[in-house]
């Protein structure tokens, strides 16, 4: 790769009923800080809502877009049918209702090159557009909502498990013949594990940013973490030796929630101390995470904490054995080879 022409880049999509970010998040796309070729190949899955219609708007108004039919609507089979109709060596996965920052691309190219990582990611940048998302913003990008996880809370460039969305080299993809297709939710975690048993270098670098939109309802902010929490120990079951302490807090918080209001409810008052000492932690924890937002916000800090800590751990709980055994049983797509490297 020469200063002088920096290489070809592909930006995937996969989209489902994202009517209300995605031509925004297809502007933040074309309109980078990248003097190198760019194409953007969106996967339509089956969306109910006018997602197709403005696709269809975006393709007719830049040649550089263009789509693929998804009909699972699954996220792991739209990026692998995006990643095959795409041509160039990096490839840029964005989400439709992700809005990369100006010189996003830019950055990542560089770092591929200066680090000889196969992936690089940065932070999931979480902005909310009414009070609900607001306060789901704050916890997702405080310490007491997500751990140490650095693409939601930032930190140091370094290497890393995994990163938010990703900058791939085509031939770290092709290789791992993309995305296992039954990893419905995690396919991002589990492709870097792959990828980094294979020798491969993850890199995180808080350079990167992608803004992201969080859900609208706290019943959707509890199927999001469900899943995350299901497929989570998938990864665990199909990887050995994949999980870590962080990982465990939250099916261990939901255990001890409930052992103990079964105690305070049938013993003794005492068994209440756990899920109260919960309860004023996540309190206390939301004073930090809300300051700066309007108190609407900051009042629902605490339903937004505990709706991720509880659906990510109940999911985790009650993930089945016989999705593990389905996702072992699989065979994992290939990439047809289509790109010079970086």
């Amino acid at each position: 790769m020469s200063e002088s022409q920096p290489p070809a880049v592909s930006v995937i999509m996969p989209v489902l009923n994202e009517e209300r970010h995605l031509r925004n998040s297809v502007r933040h796309i074309l309109e980078q800080e990248y003097a190198g070729e760019l194409e953007v190949v969106i996967a339509l899955g089956q969306s109910t809502d006018r997602t197709d219609e403005i696709a269809a708007e975006l393709v007719r108004e830049d040649p550089r877009v263009h789509t693929v039919p998804n009909p699972t609507g699954r996220t792991p089979a739209a990026l692998n049918a995006a990643i095959k109709a795409s041509r160039h060596p990096v490839v840029v996965r964005v989400d439709g209702h992700g809005m990369l920052s100006a010189n996003y691309i830019a950055i990542a190219v560089r770092l591929l090159e200066e680090t000889g990582a196969q992936n690089v990611g940065g932070i999931m940048h979480a902005e909310g557009e009414n009070d609900w998302e607001h306060a789901v913003a704050a916890a997702m990008t405080s310490k007491i909502g997500v751990g140490n996880a650095a693409f939601h809370t930032g930190g140091d460039a370094a290497p890393a498990e995994t990163v938010y969305l990703g900058v791939f080299r085509r031939e770290a993809l092709e290789q791992q013949g993309g995305y296992n297709e039954e990893f419905i939710r995690a396919q991002d975690w589990e492709l870097n594990f792959r990828i980094r048993e294979a020798g491969g270098l993850i890199w995180f670098s808080p350079e990167l940013k992608v803004s992201y939109r969080p859900r609208p309802s706290m019943r959707a902010l509890a199927k999001q973490y469900k899943d995350y929490g299901r497929w989570r120990h998938v990864v665990a079951r199909y990887h050995q030796g994949s999980i870590n302490l962080r990982y465990l807090a939250p099916p261990t918080a939901v255990l001890a929630i409930a052992a103990g209001l079964v105690v305070g409810i049938a013993l003794t008052p005492w068994g209440l101390v756990v899920p109260g000492g919960y309860l004023a932690a996540i309190v206390a924890g939301s004073v930090p995470a809300g300051r700066g937002l309007p108190v609407g916000a900051r009042l629902r800090i605490p339903l937004a904490l505990a709706t991720m800590h509880l659906s990510w751990g109940w999911g985790f709980l009650t993930s089945p054995r016989a999705l593990a055994k389905k996702v072992i049983a699989s065979r994992r797509p290939a990439i047809v080879a289509s790109g010079s490297g970086v």
